[in-house]
């Protein structure tokens, strides 16, 4: 669903949240990966399953995506 603000841009949330988290990495005996989820709040979250390090990259991003529509509902209601 994308989104279109006060001032006429149009905004998709879903590539919002896929673009604020980062690749899985793997460190060491660790797959690594982190979600910005605000200017400066960057969260790193670790795992020793590459399937469970996937899985929950989704479910962290389906969240932001959540986080960022709410966000962005607020903005255009307000204005």
């Amino acid at each position: 669903m994308i989104v279109e603000t006060n001032f006429g841009h149009k905004v998709d949330p879903e590539r919002m949240a896929v673009g604020s988290a980062s690749n899985i990495n793997k460190k060491g005996a660790f797959f690594v990966f982190s979600i910005r989820v605000d200017n400066d709040d960057v969260r790193e979250y670790s795992f020793t399953d590459r399937n469970r390090a996937v899985t929950m990259r989704k479910v962290l991003v389906s969240h932001l995506e959540q986080k960022i529509r709410k966000e962005l509902c607020m903005n255009i209601n307000v204005a």
